[in-house]
């Protein structure tokens, strides 16, 4: 497997069988924030994402928000507003974030996920951390500058990925 290979290619992170993933041993979940968890052109996450994440906890998931976005306000209120620790400026593809949140979360990278909407960012930094990385379509198209320019090349990567919609 490829590092900038993701386990899954899901179209957003609410069809995510969380049954399945609790049944392959996956006990906790990281999520990045921006385009996965809240669109980039809002400030709440839909309610839809809520849900899915109250019944992640309801089946003994521990949750925890890693996020490139360098504006600590933005993520805690995100983080807050749906139940989740979170680390800000992760860095990502850097993987010292994810190890920070496994280690505060008690759990060994074979029984963690990386849920994200980016190729080269959220998927290299799961795989560099050996932790399972499903990358899903981000939630809008508006994005940072350079995350556009990233966009092209992560269609062209992606081109030969199923994505399960």
């Amino acid at each position: 497997m490829s590092i900038l290979s993701p386990k899954r290619y899901v179209s957003r992170v609410e069809r995510i069988d969380l049954d399945a993933l609790w049944a392959a041993g996956k006990r906790a979940i990281m999520l990045d924030r921006d385009n996965t968890l809240v669109p980039r052109d809002r400030a709440c996450a839909p309610d839809s994402v809520a849900a899915w994440l109250d019944h992640a906890r309801e089946l003994g998931f521990k949750l925890y928000m890693v996020s490139n976005n360098w504006h600590r306000d933005q993520v805690e209120r995100s983080a807050a507003e749906l139940g989740l620790d979170s680390i800000c400026f992760a860095c990502k593809p850097l993987p010292f974030a994810l190890t920070r949140a496994l280690a505060r979360m008690g759990v060994a990278c074979e029984a963690a996920v990386l849920i994200g909407d980016q190729l080269y960012t959220d998927v290299w930094s799961a795989n560099l951390a050996g932790v399972d990385s499903i990358l899903v379509k981000p939630q809008t198209h508006v994005d940072l500058w350079y995350t556009r320019i990233f966009r092209i090349f992560e269609r062209r990567a992606l081109r030969r990925v199923p994505c399960e919609e």
